[in-house]
């Protein structure tokens, strides 16, 4: 009775063991596919940069004027509570 009681609790820890260790397994496979993605974009980022060089400064001209333009909205917002 005692012997069999045990292997219920061997086989409890063991199936909690396999279901941490899949739970793991997947956070790990999440992360490794974060990664992945990050590298390949600055992969990318590196081959346009190498291609078209003028791009960061077009990309800052573009910056700018969004942030320009943004300002100005929230002028104009500013202007329409009061």
């Amino acid at each position: 009775m005692a012997e069999s009681e045990s292997q219920e609790g061997n086989s409890d820890d063991r199936g909690k063991k396999v279901e941490n260790f899949e739970m793991d397994m997947e956070e790990l496979i999440e992360k490794i596919e974060d990664l992945t993605v990050r590298v390949s974009w600055l992969a990318f980022d590196n081959i346009a940069l190498q291609t078209n060089p003028d791009l960061p400064r077009a990309m800052q001209h573009l910056e700018d004027a969004y942030l320009a333009c943004k300002e100005q909205m929230e002028k104009q917002q500013e202007v329409l509570m009061e």
